[in-house]
């Protein structure tokens, strides 16, 4: 395993008696990096996350954090580890700031003015002393940040960290991320909020069914997900030329009146069309992003695709 690998999840499964929760999903996160988790629901998004966080024993694979195994019994390589997931626990009727003197006391080595800077960080510093039960649901997601934060982490294992957050709380919380990655931080992230997750993330994991369907570079997923749309007039042959040139039938479908081409370049398709005596009357880009490899990916998992079958479409970089 690299030296700079933080988060070595190797082959994991869970099945509980006849539900599969996760099938087999192995992914390594690298010091310094902010990867994203993405997935519908059901897809084992959490399950994992309790796995890599010693809460569920796996019912095979393994998890290694700092190069020390995870499991119930083996958590030592946590005491580096913030997390944040789900709802916080927190005590209600105590304010934000004695909320953190509380968890403080489980940090002997960390300076009491950590509260006041993480306080600062979340953006709680002027409600620090009202009680957590006037919180809105966004102040409560701040609190279980900054809780994650107090004992100065080296890695970060955040699930949906901006719920229940405004616009601008998203932003303020994307920066605070941002920021800790360039002091050498690890962020690991999941989230529902796609335009969010490609501002932000290095690397993403796409999963579906309890399997790792894609995996890269946000950008280069994208640029492998490029879809050019098509109308000609006889789109029965139309769509046996193209056929020709795209490395996967999967990469070609109907789309009402409509050809649907991945990974190939509007010349080329253009050209082939030309080439075969049919004038498409329109060609023109989708604009791309990170729900449109998404919902792709989603749809095809539903549909029983294999994980093969779109390793084609998996940038992983070695």
């Amino acid at each position: 395993m690299a030296s700079d690998v933080v988060v070595n999840v190797s082959h994991v499964k869970k099945y509980y008696k006849a539900v599969r929760a996760v099938e087999d999903i192995s992914l390594q996160v690298r010091s310094g990096e902010i990867f994203g988790f993405l997935g519908p629901n059901g897809s084992g998004k959490t399950t994992t996350i309790g796995m890599m966080l010693g809460l569920i024993y796996p019912t095979a694979g393994s998890v290694e954090i700092f190069g020390q195994q995870i499991t119930p019994m083996h958590n030592a390589g946590l005491v580096r580890v913030g997390t944040l997931m789900g709802s916080p626990s927190m005590m209600m009727a105590y304010s934000a700031r004695r909320n953190l003197q509380m968890l403080h006391r489980l940090y002997p080595d960390v300076p009491l003015q950590r509260i006041d800077q993480v306080l600062e960080m979340v953006g709680l510093s002027d409600v620090n002393n009202r009680p957590v039960k006037q919180f809105s649901t966004g102040m409560k997601q701040r609190l279980g940040l900054a809780l994650a934060l107090l004992g100065k982490p080296d890695l970060l294992i955040l699930d949906e960290p901006t719920n229940g957050m405004d616009p601008v709380g998203m932003h303020e919380i994307r920066l605070l991320l941002q920021d800790l990655a360039r002091q050498g931080v690890t962020i690991f992230i999941s989230s529902h909020l796609l335009h969010e997750m490609q501002l932000i993330c290095n690397r993403v994991a796409i999963v579906g069914k309890g399997l790792v369907v894609a995996e890269g570079r946000v950008e280069d997923l994208l640029k492998t997900d490029l879809i050019t749309r098509v109308k000609t007039s006889n789109p029965e042959k139309a769509m046996q030329v193209l056929a020709e040139i795209v490395d996967d039938k999967k990469y070609l479908h109907v789309n009402g009146p409509y050809l649907d081409v991945q990974a190939v370049t509007a010349e080329k398709i253009i050209e082939q069309l030309v080439s075969h005596s049919l004038t498409p009357s329109e060609v023109f880009p989708i604009q791309n992003n990170l729900e449109n490899v998404f919902l792709r990916l989603a749809q095809q998992t539903d549909k029983g695709v294999e994980t093969h079958a779109v390793e084609s479409a998996t940038v992983r970089e070695r």
